[in-house]
């Protein structure tokens, strides 16, 4: 209509981090939370409520795993949009994706918790293990969406980000997707222990890396050189 001022297509295509971080530390909080329902009072004889509690370790370990691993999750990716000035339509996406596999977490935790209880060494306990490294498989694919996304369209950074930072972050997210589904197939094939230690170890590499592999870290550290 004539006289009627344009509107820019742009802001329709990116917009600010804020809102995307408040919704996303909601539902890391939520998925988190949602863990400890599969801790429960077991049923017990009169005086064997030790027992009982004891035998429930696989749901101890379960949300250990888990919590740690969302916990790591939450951490990398505040680290990543200390990074990010601004995001389009296919960040969203991407940051989405981090979010349903995250939320998607709590299910195959208490699985193998059941699972395992009944029988560590049985057929549903490989099942168990397997979806499990499946899904945090997929968890971490999520993960290299979201890099690929930044690679694919540096202005959404801050200035000054690291150079390194969004190639190591696809690397150590195709190496997570990499190594989970390795243990679920020795999980499944093997033996289910093998991936629950797997499973309860992993979350403090992607600790010890939030910020970068070492060699980026350092690089970053060191900042530019004399003739910068």
């Amino acid at each position: 209509m004539a006289g009627r001022p344009a509107v820019s297509s742009a802001r329709f295509q990116r917009s600010e981090t804020a809102r995307a971080e408040a919704f996303s530390d909601g539902v890391f909080a939520i998925a988190a939370t949602i863990l400890v329902l599969g801790l429960a009072v077991p049923a017990h004889p009169a005086g064997g409520l030790g027992h009982a509690l004891a035998r429930q370790w696989p749901a101890y370990l379960g949300y250990l795993a888990s919590f740690s691993y969302i916990a790591v999750i939450w951490l990398n990716h505040h680290q990543a949009f200390v990074r990010i000035r601004t995001m389009n339509r296919g960040l969203h996406a991407a940051n989405l994706f981090v979010l349903f596999m995250t939320a998607a977490l709590a299910f195959p935790t208490e699985v193998v918790a059941d699972a395992v209880q009944s029988d560590v060494w049985g057929r549903d306990a490989k099942v168990a293990t397997a979806l499990y490294a499946g899904i945090a498989a997929a968890l971490c694919l999520s993960w290299v969406a979201l890099y690929w996304r930044l690679l694919r369209c540096p202005g959404l950074l801050e200035k000054g980000v690291e150079p390194a930072y969004v190639r190591h972050g696809l690397i150590r997210s195709a190496v997570g997707a990499a190594v989970y589904c390795t243990v679920g197939v020795l999980g499944a094939l093997v033996t289910p222990p093998i991936a629950l230690a797997a499973f309860a170890v992993l979350p403090a590499f992607y600790f010890a890396t939030s910020e970068g592999l070492p060699t980026g870290r350092r690089a970053a550290d060191q900042g530019p050189g004399p003739d910068a």
